[in-house]
C-alpha cells in the first residue's frame, strides 16, 4: 500500500466512529437562532445547487438544518411511473450499479472487491430468494431529495436494523474499505408482493448520517445496539410511490428484487434517476 492510499485509509476510519455522525446529526437537529439558520440552508444550496423550486415549503418553514435536508416535495414533483409491470426507483440517486444478482450472492462492490449478500440482509434465509433476482445500488448526493418511497405494489413483512460503522459510502471508501455496505449500520425491509415475489430495500448508513427512519414504523438507529428483526404483524400495506422512510443527511439504498423475469427499463449504471422513474419492467 503506497502512502496515498495508507492516508486515505487513515482519514476513512477517522470519520468513520459513530460518535461522530452522532455529534453532526445533533448540530443539524439544534434549533439556531433564524438568520444563521437561513444562512446555512442557502449555503448549503448554492454549494450543491439544490432545486428549491420542487420543495414543498420555503426556507424560512424549516425550524433545523435537518428538517431543511429531510424536506417534502410539492404535490406532483415525482410522478410514478405508470406500468403495474415496472418496479420503480424508491430515491432520487444516482446509479452505482444495476443487473443480476450472481448465485454465488457476492456483489460487486468495485472491481476486485465484493460483499456478500447474506451479510448485507442480516439474514442466509432472508437473502436465499433473491440469488437469481436483480439489484441496484442508488447513491444519494447531498443536493438530492431525501426521502425514500416504495418501489412496488405491497406488503412490508419485516424490517431488520443492523448495527455497524458509519464509514463515507464515496469512491475512497469504496476503495479502502472491505464489505463497505455488509458493514455499515443499516436497515433492511422486506415487501411481499404478488407480481414480483419478494422485493428488500436496504437503508445504507453512511458517516454524518446519525439515523434512519421509517414512516410506518419507530426504528432506534443507534451503533452498539443489538440487530433488532420485527415481523409487521398484521403486514403492512404500501403502494408504489409512498412514503418508505428517510435518511437524516444521506446515503445509499441498495434494492433487490426475485423475480427473474424482469428486464431493464433503460437504466445504466452512471444514471441520475428520480422516484418514481422505471428501473426495471416484468412481460
Amino acid at each position: 500500500m503506497g502512502a496515498r492510499d495508507a492516508a486515505g485509509r487513515i482519514f476513512v476510519e477517522a470519520v468513520s466512529a459513530p460518535r461522530l455522525s452522532r455529534v453532526m446529526a445533533s448540530l443539524a437537529d439544534a434549533r439556531l437562532p433564524g438568520p444563521v439558520l437561513r444562512s446555512l440552508i442557502r449555503a448549503w444550496i448554492r454549494a450543491y445547487g439544490v432545486d428549491m423550486s420542487e420543495a414543498a415549503e420555503p426556507i424560512g418553514a424549516f425550524p433545523t438544518f435537518n428538517a431543511f435536508f429531510t424536506r417534502r416535495l410539492r404535490a406532483g414533483a415525482r410522478p410514478v411511473d405508470g406500468d403495474p409491470h415496472a418496479v420503480v426507483s424508491p430515491c432520487d440517486s444516482r446509479v452505482y450499479s444495476i443487473g443480476p444478482v450472481p448465485e454465488t450472492g457476492l456483489l460487486e462492490q468495485i472491481k476486485g472487491k465484493t460483499y456478500a449478500l447474506d451479510a448485507l440482509l442480516g439474514s442466509p434465509e432472508d437473502a436465499a430468494p433473491f440469488r437469481r433476482g436483480v439489484h441496484a445500488t442508488l447513491y444519494l448526493s447531498p443536493s438530492m431529495y431525501h426521502r425514500v418511497h416504495s418501489p412496488v405494489d405491497g406488503l412490508v413483512r419485516a424490517w431488520r436494523y443492523l448495527p455497524g460503522r458509519l464509514y463515507p459510502v464515496n469512491a475512497l471508501a469504496v476503495r479502502h474499505v472491505e464489505q463497505l455496505f455488509a458493514v455499515n449500520e443499516r436497515v433492511a425491509v422486506f415487501f411481499d408482493t404478488e407480481r414480483f415475489g419478494p422485493v428488500a430495500v436496504v437503508f445504507v448508513g453512511a458517516t454524518n448520517v446519525g439515523r434512519i427512519s421509517l414512516s410506518f414504523a419507530e426504528v432506534r438507529t443507534n451503533a452498539g445496539r443489538p440487530p433488532t428483526s420485527v415481523t409487521a404483524t398484521p403486514p403492512v400495506p404500501l403502494a408504489r410511490g409512498a412514503e418508505l422512510g428517510a435518511f437524516n443527511l444521506g446515503s445509499t439504498i441498495v434494492l433487490f428484487a426475485a423475480d427473474a423475469a424482469l428486464r431493464p427499463a433503460g437504466v445504466d449504471a452512471g444514471a441520475v434517476i428520480r422516484v418514481g422513474q422505471a428501473l426495471w419492467r416484468c412481460r
